[in-house]
């Protein structure tokens, strides 16, 4: 088995010919696209993508540096985007998110995306930071669709759909993760309801992937470490990539790219379900 290292695990550059494109009416640049965290990781590689695709896409995010970043990529591959600095934790920012992605376009497809971690036990879980978690990861995507849905229905044929960034751990719990783990079910049940509610006209999907090569899952390592009394490379090796057939993490454009996937004609049956790519750890362990 060979050991993949912390130091390789680097957030990889998307290139044009990794980007999946697909055939869509729907995608053009009068039906806009929103993104949450889009300043790095999935985020960034979705917003890309969804520019990529002809979507007007909004990518939201609270850091501004790298969110422009991420507007000057999707640009260069010759899609068009914009980067609005968005709080997620503040009601105002969303409510002003939405209202100016509204202004360019028809807001047709939201994926919501943003998400921190915290490593720690339930009798030692900071509770101010289970209150941040609990309103960037499911009250955030559940007020940004409250008030997009509206705007999906004002679209030609009434449709939309809402991609919600799961995980594995939506599926399996695993120990000093428990908010993490709690607000991905959460996810699940969210896009379930809204499909539930949407008549097939108005779709939400969840995406539920292992370790991808972000800076949210590389920057665990370090804590695992010490927390597991064990090395970085054996966080990597046995902890992060232990129970995949696959000991490689992802890149987030193979994640964008199942967004783009789940928003086109194509996915027209997936209400309310998940796209579980994770290399086998939740159904092979």
């Amino acid at each position: 088995m060979t050991t993949q290292k912390p130091a390789d695990t680097k957030e990889p550059r998307i290139e044009r010919e990794e980007i999946l494109f697909l055939r869509d009416n729907s995608f053009n640049q009068d039906n806009v696209c929103v993104v949450t965290g889009a300043a790095t990781g999935i985020g960034r590689a979705t917003a890309i993508a969804a520019a990529a695709n002809n979507l007007m896409t909004v990518g939201l995010d609270i850091n501004e540096e790298e969110g422009k970043k991420t507007q000057n990529l999707a640009r260069e591959l010759g899609g068009q985007m914009i980067y609005i600095k968005t709080d997620l934790t503040r009601d105002k920012d969303i409510e002003n998110s939405i209202a100016e992605a509204a202004k360019l376009g028809r807001i047709r497809y939201l994926a919501n995306i943003a998400g921190i971690q915290h490593i720690d036990s339930v009798d030692n879980f900071p509770m101010e930071k289970y209150d941040l978690m609990q309103r960037l990861m499911l009250r955030a995507p559940f007020y940004l669709p409250k008030l997009a849905i509206g705007h999906m229905k004002q679209s030609n044929d009434g449709s939309g759909a809402i991609g919600n960034m799961a995980s594995v751990h939506a599926h399996i719990c695993t120990k000093n993760k428990p908010v993490y783990n709690i607000t991905k079910f959460g996810l699940r049940a969210l896009s379930q309801s809204i499909s539930a509610e949407g008549q097939g006209k108005i779709r939400s999907f969840t995406i539920s992937t292992g370790f991808v090569k972000t800076p949210l899952a590389l920057n665990q390592i370090p804590a695992q470490a010490e927390q597991r009394g064990i090395s970085r490379e054996e966080v990597v090796r046995d902890v992060m990539m232990g129970s995949s057939r696959i000991k490689e993490m992802m890149s987030p454009i193979e994640v964008g790219n199942l967004f783009i996937f789940g928003f086109s004609r194509f996915a027209r049956y997936l209400i309310g379900g998940d796209l579980l790519f994770d290399g086998g750890m939740v159904l092979t362990y």
